[in-house]
């Protein structure tokens, strides 16, 4: 017990060290270490366009940011997890259904590592994926439209952190559970009984190749670990999976000392194409699991949502040869494997070194059976046998690699707030540099695939203290774009960002560009709603519901007046938007409605609803500017008493057809 708390200690007081010794943010530290010709090298002049687009998780507000690099700009917020009041993402009718779990309505999550789909361990500019930890799900994003396409919850886990990271050719999003927690369908247990009850589960969830389609094929129900973070080989490693675990101590309390007793934890290396194998022979067993499938169409401009009750599962200790550990020094935070699909650097957080593994050691480990015992049954390779080498006393809290493409990694250390490029084959240290400060994740352009760009590295900063303009108690999250071009890093930006941004992915915008969705062609939609043409505008009453099929072209809505809702009414307005030129959205709102606006795109149909309140006439416009006459694209809408008789009439005032079926009904 006391080395135990001597350990921490002493841990405590080297953190409290570095602490004291972090980089200063006076102009006389940072010319060390800035670019001379820093503002030329980000500067993107009017009407030119980024280089690279940068592909940044949300953290804590659950959305996906677009930034444009060299320049650092926001370019767009992709509403994925969490309602957005903007776009009217989860408030419309149509994307209401994406935010749905087994839980119920769930609209918001904590978003932390993007995944950028892949070609032979090479960006193909088609897909992003991005995980929810808080409620288990996986988003696929579509890179043409930059739109949430898809939402697939992830059953039997308790969190999911590792996630979702791709196989070499986007065959699988992978996701292993930050929490060990019982099987769904066993789940009332004693939180006591950890060790016998918990488990681990890691999720292949598949991707089909052309329309991107998920679904999960299989669950690996390992023993009850953390899973941290995690990276597919690739090369000749492209059939294994690696994975970061802590709390192999298996604690279910104070995590923060109880799982860090002992000197080392593990590397997953998962064989999943022998979990393939595995499948085909019939060792899958279909368990019980509830969890949410929800699609958007861009055929019919909406979501739909299913439940799925079962979930196919394989038990490691019925299917040998299928999982490995690796010792890796206590607590690792990244796994990260390096372009050629050889080496595997994991970052033990509380060491003082960086393993490096080498994958052809690790397969002649498991052929000669070099174990050092087993793990609740899984072989724990020796140490030795499978490491390439250490990479010594490279700093303090180690997190994350990614590699420029020229035989280096770099490496984030949130402790002593710096990035640090160290040379794979040597173990050695070639250059750092100090960020500002308590960086967490870094992204290397390509990094994390067979094709680093290696021409800049973005650290994500968790503090910035004196970076920016003080806004109260909370200040914004700190990205710092580095050039890496040469042989020494040099500091060209500094840019605040959107939420608690985690892992981001960078890609040239050539392969994106190209293939950009402009409009949805009217021709094409299949919205049951949809007015093609304000011929084609009407509203019907359906009992209490009243549906407006509405249309909205520069600068009016049709119909603009309404009349006959009654309270007690619920009315759906269906706005489709006539245009067919590039960038001319409409945006709709109601006074008093108790939702968000809508935002609807050339050629989209989108749904508000809206519960009157109030008798009277209520107003409603576009809310996005769209033309010189934007101001005058609005209407009204007349909410009469609870058994009136106002008929339901509507129209664009050319001749008054409100006032003639009044007169029409006194006459009778």
């Amino acid at each position: 017990m006391k080395n135990r708390f001597l350990k921490i200690a002493t841990y405590s007081l080297a953190i409290l060290g570095a602490w004291s010794c972090k980089p200063s943010a006076d102009k006389t530290a940072s010319s060390s270490f800035l670019a001379g010709d820093a503002a030329e090298k980000v500067y993107v002049k009017p009407g030119t366009h980024d280089e690279f687009y940068n592909i940044v998780s949300g953290g804590f507000n659950g959305q996906l940011s677009v930034v444009g690099l060299p320049s650092g700009r926001t370019l767009k917020i992709i509403p994925v997890f969490s309602q957005f009041a903007e776009s009217g993402w989860g408030y419309s009718e149509e994307t209401k259904p994406m935010l749905n779990t087994s839980h119920g309505f769930v609209p918001w999550d904590d978003s932390h590592h993007v995944a950028l789909s892949t070609t032979k361990s090479e960006h193909d500019g088609r897909w992003a994926f991005i995980n929810g930890n808080n409620t288990p799900r996986i988003a696929r994003v579509s890179l043409s439209t930059f739109r949430t396409e898809e939402i697939i919850e992830i059953p039997n886990s308790g969190g999911n952190h590792s996630s979702p990271f791709v196989t070499a050719n986007t065959e699988y999003a992978v996701a292993g559970t930050r929490f060990s927690v019982p099987p769904d369908n066993k789940a009332d247990v004693p939180i006591s009984s950890f060790k016998q009850n918990f488990k681990g589960y890691i999720s292949f969830v598949s991707i089909d190749k052309t329309s991107g389609r998920m679904g999960i094929k299989f669950q690996l129900k390992t023993p009850g670990v953390s899973y941290d973070l995690a990276r597919a080989g690739k090369g000749k490693s492209a059939g294994w999976f690696f994975f970061s675990t802590y709390n192999t101590e298996q604690a279910n309390s104070l995590l923060e000392v109880n799982a860090s007793q002992k000197d080392k934890d593990f590397i997953l290396a998962v064989n999943w194409k022998k979990a393939e194998e595995y499948l085909a022979q019939g060792k899958g067993k279909k368990e019980p699991a509830k969890y949410a499938h929800n699609v958007y169409s861009e055929e019919t401009h909406s979501a739909t949502s299913t439940i799925i009750n079962e979930v196919m599962t394989l038990d490691p200790k019925e299917c040998p040869d299928l999982l490995y550990f690796m010792p890796c020094p206590k607590s690792p935070h990244g796994c990260d494997v390096d372009p050629t699909g050889q080496y595997i650097v994991g970052s033990g957080k509380l060491a003082a070194v960086i393993p490096v593994f080498s994958f052809d050691k690790m397969l002649k480990a498991i052929a000669n059976k070099t174990y050092d015992g087993n793990f609740d049954g899984i072989p724990v390779l020796k140490y030795d046998a499978v490491l390439h080498g250490e990479v010594k006393k490279p700093g303090l809290g180690p997190l994350h690699t990614e590699f420029d493409g020229r035989g280096n990694a770099i490496t984030s250390f949130f402790v002593s707030s710096e990035l640090v490029k160290w040379n794979i084959e040597k173990l050695e240290v070639v250059d750092r540099v100090p960020t500002f400060y308590s960086v967490g994740h870094l992204s290397i352009p390509g990094g994390p695939t067979a094709k680093p760009w290696g021409k800049y590295v973005v650290a994500y900063n968790k503090i910035t203290k004196d970076r920016y303009l003080p806004t109260g108690p909370e200040l914004a999250q700190s990205a710092q774009l580095y050039d890496i071009s040469g042989d020494k890093m040099k500091l060209l930006l500094d840019f605040p960002t959107i939420g608690e941004p985690h892992y981001a992915e960078s890609i040239p915008a050539s392969l994106i560009e190209k293939n950009n969705k402009k409009i949805f062609k009217l021709e094409e939609n299949k919205h049951p709603y949809v007015a093609k043409g304000e011929k084609e505008t009407k509203v019907v009453r359906k009992g209490k519901e009243v549906h407006v099929y509405m249309t909205s072209i520069r600068s009016h809505f049709s119909p603009d007046n309404i009349e006959g809702i009654k309270l007690g009414d619920v009315v759906y307005f269906h706005l489709t938007n006539l245009e067919q030129d590039w960038d001319v959205p409409h945006g709709f709102a109601v006074r008093g409605a108790l939702n968000a606006e809508i935002l609807v795109m050339p050629g989209e149909t989108s749904t508000l609803k809206w519960v009157p309140t109030k008798v009277g006439v209520t107003p409603m416009y576009c809310t996005d500017f769209c033309s010189a006459l934007h101001q005058e694209m609005q209407g009204y809408i007349r909410v009469s008493p609870a058994g009136s008789n106002v008929p339901l009439t509507w129209g664009t005032g050319k001749n008054n057809p409100s006032a003639e079926a009044e007169k029409n009904v006194a006459k009778k």
